[in-house]
């Protein structure tokens, strides 16, 4: 069998690049505007002088996302600098995670390398958000998970997710392609084992503070399922461009720690994109079900599907939500590939023209062009979820000789030990 190239040179070269885009967002890019540092921090004080999350504080997120905002306070360096250094390293690890998913799913060393390269420049592109947000934390244990899976390893699979699981519910998403990947490939038992590792870890990091605080848990989780149309989604996007060729403004009203569009239209826009991305997230896990023995590519094309849909149609669409996208959409190869990394660096671009230096006129002046550059963005996101979406067999693309490797692969892997 034919050794699979390492990865480790284009990992450390895509980790200085990395290095180099936190120390300009550290230096050179906005520091600290807008940041959600000052909330982490104090989250961080009222832990240390012994309160209990959820019982004497409330708490907007999930609680395995508590120790990224805790082990900053204790590093030598000012928080904010700290906090940048911990996301830096979880970037680190979001390097190598999607080296290992790369190396698993057959990829040749060009099209690995340029995935591990752009991934070290984008926090470039999106701007002052991927060192002072979380977001870095689990979108490492979600492509952690990934690989994980990739690798066929359902314990190991199940209890990453199950803790991205419980730092940002978002990686939930990927459960059901997990769960049909390893019914297909292991059968039942392997596919039970990694259910039953993501929901004991899962578990364990919810229930002690449900046991003490159980209102406070409960308000956390129906907090981020309630929030209303928040006024950088698709949605409002949409009602935005509309006051600017004529209908009447709508107003902006803080909630839920964010800015949001209030009014009648409003809820009608976040019932409209809530039941799109549910259908788009439905389609993407049928169609990926369907299949009897799926490959690599097809998981990893299903998995950035799964995740560009919740990010692109969600009500809430805060900027550092694209830091979820990049690993993901990186990984698809092809035409498809190439499409989605141009349109989700088109992304990345957008937000910035407006974020942070003019959020404030966006969120209460409505105002153009950030309006209309906000609906290119959010359109492209659209663009983005469908190319992912988009039905076509990954059989028809053009990849050389990756497609016979890939199968050759499968046969080796299916011959019994």
């Amino acid at each position: 069998m034919r050794r699979e190239p390492a990865l480790w040179p284009a990992v450390a070269v895509a980790a200085l690049l990395l290095g180099a885009s936190f120390f300009c967002l550290q230096h050179w890019l906005e520091r600290g505007a807008l940041a959600d540092i000052p909330v982490y921090q104090h989250y961080a004080e009222l832990m240390r002088s012994g309160q209990v999350p959820y019982r004497d504080f409330p708490v907007e997120y999930p609680p395995a996302a508590l120790p990224a905002f805790l082990l900053p306070s204790y590093m030598s360096w000012s928080y904010a600098t700290s906090f940048a250094v911990l996301m830096g390293v979880c970037g680190l690890g979001v390097l190598v995670a999607m080296a290992a998913a790369l190396r698993a799913s057959g990829a040749d060393p060009l099209r690995a390398t340029a995935a591990l390269l752009l991934a070290g420049v984008s926090p470039l592109l999106l701007g002052s958000l991927f060192d002072t947000r979380f977001d870095l934390w689990p979108a490492l244990l979600a492509v952690a998970a990934l690989a994980a899976l990739l690798r066929e390893r359902p314990l190991l699979a199940g209890a990453l997710g199950g803790l991205g699981f419980a730092v940002k519910l978002w990686p939930a998403v990927l459960a059901p392609l997990g769960l049909v990947w390893l019914w297909r490939r292991r059968g039942g038992r392997a596919a039970l084992a990694g259910a039953v590792a993501f929901a004991v870890v899962a578990a364990a990091c919810f229930l002690p503070f449900a046991a003490l605080a159980p209102g406070g848990v409960r308000h956390s989780l129906t907090g981020q399922l309630d929030r209303p149309l928040q006024v950088e989604s698709l949605g409002a996007s949409v009602l935005l461009a509309a006051e600017h060729l004529g209908a009447s403004a709508l107003p902006t009203v803080t909630s839920h720690g964010s800015q949001t569009l209030a009014g009648t239209r409003a809820r009608v826009a976040a019932d409209v994109t809530t039941g799109l991305e549910v259908a788009l997230l439905l389609l993407v896990w049928l169609r990926f079900a369907r299949r009897e023995r799926p490959a690599p590519e097809h998981l990893l094309v299903a998995s950035a599907a799964a995740v560009a849909a919740i990010v692109a149609f969600g009500k809430v669409l805060s900027p550092q939500f694209l830091i979820w996208l990049v690993p993901f959409v990186l990984l698809v190869r092809g035409r498809r590939g190439l499409a989605g990394a141009a349109l989700l660096f088109a992304g990345l671009g957008l937000t910035q023209t407006w974020f942070p230096g003019a959020y404030w006129n966006l969120a209460l002046g409505h105002s153009s062009p950030w309006a209309w550059y906000l609906l290119a963005r959010d359109l492209a996101l659209v663009a983005l979820a469908g190319v992912l979406a988009w039905p076509r067999e990954l059989e028809h693309e053009p990849v050389g000789e990756q497609r016979a490797r890939l199968r050759a692969l499968d046969a080796i892997r299916a011959q019994p030990d």
